[in-house]
């Protein structure tokens, strides 16, 4: 099986600086996107790869354990880097899910809780609780890749941090607190004149398959949000589901939103 390089992945010089690699790996999840290659298996591979290859790079400690281990050992670099860190441990501290949300904005694209569960499937996790006075999310990365190593003492950590964050969980869930499903979050694109006049706006629910009537508050301004009750997750027997909330977005052309999205990689 060919040496992955994280360096060849991105389409940089080992020498990039910070701003260099984010720009490249901005232009590579425009280009490989899922929303832009639907069914696209191929893209979606590719999406993996230069995840964890911006996820790497873009740490300083992960990027100096990368360089020393391919001064040392060339093309196996990213074999022996693989063996001393787990998945968990390629993403923490990872600002991919920030540049995902910029492109949301630009483009109308899904956000990274979708992406990530189309990419990664079973893979990736995001789990939320909240009760009267106490909240707790994160998000579990578990096997993203087909070669998945030995976990890290980081690594090793973070599982025990997580199962204690589990434990509280369970502690809290057992006094009968009243608890409820996920809240899920989306958007929708209006016209300035469907904000100012307000009224009804059919809306598709993607992730449970729905189709409703929403609506629209007259005068609404861009970034507020609908409250739909009842619309997120469904919660566990006997709890009520979640909340959805939509995020209100004006259309531009086309033209427009690639060319701020340009600026944004160019400044």
């Amino acid at each position: 099986m060919a040496e992955i390089d994280y360096y060849q992945i991105l389409g940089v010089d080992q020498k990039a600086d910070p701003k260099q690699l984010k720009n490249a790996f901005r232009e590579l999840a425009f280009q490989y996107h899922p929303d832009r290659n639907a069914d696209n298996l191929e893209a979606a591979e590719k999406m993996k790869q230069i995840n964890e290859a911006y996820a790497v790079l873009s740490d300083p400690k992960k990027r100096q354990a990368y360089d020393s281990l391919k001064s040392k050992f060339g093309d196996s670099a990213y074999g022996k880097f693989r063996n001393g860190y787990s998945d968990r441990d390629i993403f923490s501290g990872s600002d991919i899910n920030h540049i995902f949300d910029e492109m949301a904005k630009a483009f109308g694209f899904r956000g990274v809780d979708e992406v990530f569960h189309d990419v990664y499937g079973k893979g990736y996790k995001r789990f939320e609780f909240k009760q009267p006075g106490f909240f707790a999310a994160g998000f579990v990365f578990s096997n993203l890749f087909a070669n998945k190593k030995t976990d890290s003492p980081k690594s090793v950590f973070l599982n025990l941090a997580e199962k204690a964050a589990r434990f509280a969980i369970g502690k809290l869930a057992s006094m009968n607190l009243p608890g409820h499903g996920n809240d899920l979050t989306d958007h929708i694109r209006l016209t300035p004149s469907q904000a100012a006049q307000g009224g009804p706006y059919a809306y598709y629910q993607k992730k449970n398959s729905k189709k409703l009537v929403i609506n629209i508050p007259k005068n609404i301004r861009e970034g507020q949000r609908i409250r739909l009750v009842g619309m997120g997750e469904s919660g566990s027997p006997g709890d009520p589901p979640g909340d959805l909330y939509l995020k209100v977005l004006f259309w531009k052309p086309w033209s427009q939103r690639l060319q701020e999205f340009t600026n944004r990689l160019i400044g």
